[in-house]
């Protein structure tokens, strides 16, 4: 059987079109709300959500994802809550969900009960920014037996022949990081994104998203032109920060999902 994630780049090929992904930390800012957004960007045009499990030392995150997942921590949200919200959102949900998780808490869970729980809860595919390839083939081979991505980043730091390594091993798409640092929302993008991209697309075929930093229309405009998709974090949680007392949150969410969509597809 294909995977979700496999299947979408599919038919946005298809269609011409580029992959909207969002990440949300889940359970942030409490778990009703949380599902809620989860239902309104799939609604809203989203392609895939990223779901980033918190832990207490997120060394890739900038300050709003770390603020999101102090929280989310707070309410007890772990690995194992994460797969039952996981679960409720696949109930009445096609959109593919992919993990982003440090591996710390996954090896505690247990690997071989790890990639059966992703399987069970319609999990498509993991990100572990702090896994790299060369250490990853004991999961990647019990993921595999239940047909979950593991999806690799490439750094803009990144030698050729990394990305060369990282292109061939990395399932689903390949996660191009478009700044150095940490994630969060920034005014202005590195000029090298497309060259970087221009070099790894002379290794693969795989589709390539880009993530960290975007945070505008005319950003997501620009990296669209030469990308498969973007991945937007910090900044749809600034969002959420922003108005989570307040009725208006969905659809200021709504927003700027629709200001992005109209964006990539121009």
């Amino acid at each position: 059987m294909i995977n979700r994630i496999d299947e979408k780049f599919q038919e946005l090929k298809k269609g011409g079109r580029k992959a909207l992904i969002f990440y949300l930390t889940v359970g942030y800012p409490d778990m009703v709300t949380f599902m809620k957004l989860v239902t309104a960007l799939e609604n809203f045009g989203a392609d895939l959500i990223e779901l980033g499990v918190p832990f207490s030392d997120p060394v890739a995150d900038g300050l709003t994802i770390q603020r999101t997942s102090e929280v989310a921590l707070k309410q007890k949200i772990n690995l194992k809550k994460s797969f039952l919200l996981a679960k409720e959102l696949s109930k009445k949900s096609n959109i593919p969900l992919v993990f982003m998780s440090y591996y710390n808490p996954i090896y505690h869970y247990g690997l071989q009960k790890f990639a059966h729980d992703c399987k069970k809860t319609g999990i498509s595919g993991v990100i572990i920014p702090d896994l790299p390839p060369e250490e990853a083939t004991p999961l990647k081979n019990i993921l595999k037996q239940d047909n979950v991505n593991l999806i690799f980043l490439i750094a803009p730091t990144s030698p050729q022949e990394r990305m060369r390594m990282i292109s061939k091993e990395s399932q689903g798409f390949i996660y191009y990081v478009s700044l150095t640092g940490v994630t969060g929302a920034r005014e202005k993008l590195s000029g090298t994104i497309k060259s970087s991209l221009h070099k790894i697309y002379r290794f693969t075929k795989k589709p390539i998203c880009v993530g960290f930093g975007i945070s505008k229309p005319s950003q997501a405009r620009e990296i669209g032109k030469y990308s498969d998709g973007i991945i937007i974090g910090s900044a749809l949680l600034n969002i959420v920060e922003r108005y989570k007392n307040k009725r208006g949150l969905i659809k200021e969410v709504e927003k700027f999902t629709s200001e992005i969509k109209v964006a990539l597809r121009s």
